[in-house]
C-alpha cells in the first residue's frame, strides 16, 4: 500500500512538471512559435489607424522606396510580389542587386512614382499586408483597403529621405508588423550612428574655414547637366559643409543658370555620375565655361555615386556623405577609406558589399579631369 502511494505521488509530480513545461512553451521566448497571429492596431505614416494581424508572413511593397525599406528591415524573404518597374532594371538600386531572387516573384502592378495601385494584381498574391510609399494619401489608402480587404500601411521617407525621422518611424512600423522589430531597431541605430559620426567629425570646424561646395548633374525625373543641383543636399548637410546653393533658400531640386555658378565659383564641385555624360558632352562644346571655374582649374572636380533611383537609396547616400567628407574635410575624415566604408554600409543594411558593383555601373568615388575625357 505504501509502495503504491509513493508511485502515485511520483506520477502526480511528473504530471505537474510536464504541465509546467508545456505552460512554459507559451511564455517568454516561445510565444511566437506556438501562438497564432495576433490582431493589433498600428498608426501608419498617413496618421491612419490600421488593424493588421502580426506577425505578417506575406507582404507586398508598392510605390517609390517601399520595397527598399522592407529589405532594410530584413523582410525580403516575406515579399510575395513586386512591381513591374522593379523588374525592368536593377542598376542603381542596391536592394535589388542584393536580393536578385525578388526578380522571380509575380508582378503586382506597373509601379512608378505616378502609377495607380492595381487591386486585382495585389489580391492575386494574397499578402497579409500592403506597404505603400508615396502613391497614396490617407483617402486613397482607405480606398485600396476597401477594394482588397487587405490592410494597407502607408510608409514615408519624409522630405529629403536620408536621415528623416519618418524613415525611422517607417522602419519601426515594418518591424512591428512583420515580427522583425529587433532588426528594424538595429537598422535605425546604425543609420543614426552614421549621422552622429558624420556630424561630430566636423562640428568644431569654424564656418568661415569651410570651403564652398557645389553639387551638379543631379537626376530629377531624368538626367540633367551641371545646372541641376539641390538645396539642403543631404550628404553635404550631414557633414556640415557649405553648400553654395543654400543661399537661394531652395530646399530640394533646382535648376540654376551657368552664370550663377560662375558667380559662386565654388572651391569644390561634385558631379552626380548619372549626369556625368551630359557634363562631358557640354564641356566638349563649351570648355571655356568650365575652365573659368576654380574647382575645375585646380582639379577639385569629383564624381559620386547617384542615389536617387525610385527615391533615395539611403545606403548610397550615406556612403556618398563619407566620400564627400573625406574630400571636403580630409583631416576630419583621415581614418576613413570611403570605398571600405561604402561596403560596410551596404553589408550592414543589405547583407552584401556592393561598392565595386556600383562603381562599375557609374564610375565610383574619383577625381574627374574633363580635359582628359
Amino acid at each position: 500500500m505504501e509502495k503504491r502511494s509513493t508511485i502515485a505521488s511520483m506520477t502526480l509530480v511528473a504530471v505537474a512538471v510536464v504541465a509546467l513545461l508545456l505552460a512554459g512553451c507559451g511564455g517568454e521566448g516561445g510565444s511566437d512559435k506556438t501562438s497564432g497571429p495576433e490582431s493589433v492596431v498600428v498608426t501608419d505614416l498617413a496618421g491612419r489607424e490600421v488593424e493588421v494581424e502580426v506577425p505578417a508572413e506575406r507582404v507586398t511593397a508598392i510605390g517609390p522606396g517601399a520595397l527598399r525599406l522592407v529589405c532594410y528591415a530584413g523582410c525580403a524573404d516575406k515579399v510575395v510580389g513586386i512591381e513591374n518597374m522593379e523588374k525592368q532594371w536593377s542598376t542603381g538600386r542596391p536592394y535589388i542587386i542584393a536580393h536578385p531572387e525578388l526578380l522571380d516573384l509575380p508582378v503586382i502592378g506597373q509601379g512608378g512614382p505616378d502609377s495607380t495601385p492595381d487591386p486585382e494584381m495585389l489580391l492575386s498574391v494574397d499578402p497579409d499586408v500592403i506597404f505603400v510609399a508615396y502613391l497614396v494619401d490617407a483617402a486613397k489608402a482607405d480606398e485600396l483597403h476597401a477594394k482588397t480587404g487587405i490592410p494597407v500601411v502607408v510608409l514615408s521617407y519624409g522630405q529629403l529621405g536620408t536621415f528623416d525621422q519618418e524613415i525611422f518611424e517607417s522602419l519601426a512600423l515594418i518591424g512591428e508588423i512583420t515580427g522583425e522589430s529587433e532588426r528594424a531597431e538595429e537598422v535605425i541605430a546604425y543609420i543614426k550612428g552614421c549621422q552622429d559620426d558624420l556630424r561630430e567629425r566636423t562640428a568644431d570646424i569654424p564656418q568661415g574655414e569651410k570651403p564652398g561646395v557645389y553639387v551638379g548633374g543631379i537626376g530629377m525625373k531624368g538626367m540633367h547637366g551641371i545646372e541641376s543641383t539641390q538645396g539642403n543636399f543631404p550628404p553635404l548637410d550631414a557633414i556640415g559643409a557649405v553648400n553654395v546653393v543654400d543661399e537661394t533658400g531652395s530646399r530640394g531640386s533646382v535648376m540654376i543658370d551657368k552664370e550663377q555658378l560662375i558667380a559662386w565659383d565654388p572651391d569644390i564641385i561634385f558631379i552626380d555620375e548619372s549626369g556625368l555624360q551630359m557634363v562631358k558632352d557640354d564641356y566638349a562644346g563649351n570648355p571655356g565655361f568650365y575652365n573659368t571655374l576654380k574647382a575645375v582649374k585646380e582639379g577639385r572636380l569629383y564624381g559620386y555615386l547617384p542615389y536617387n533611383y525610385y527615391t533615395t537609396n539611403i545606403d548610397t547616400a550615406i556612403a556618398d556623405a563619407y566620400f564627400m567628407g573625406k574630400t571636403v574635410f580630409p583631416q576630419a575624415f583621415e581614418d576613413v577609406d570611403p570605398e571600405e566604408k561604402a561596403d560596410e554600409i551596404y553589408e550592414f543594411l543589405l547583407g552584401k558589399a556592393m561598392y565595386q558593383r556600383m562603381a562599375a555601373d557609374f564610375g565610383g568615388f574619383k577625381r574627374i579631369d574633363l580635359g582628359s575625357l
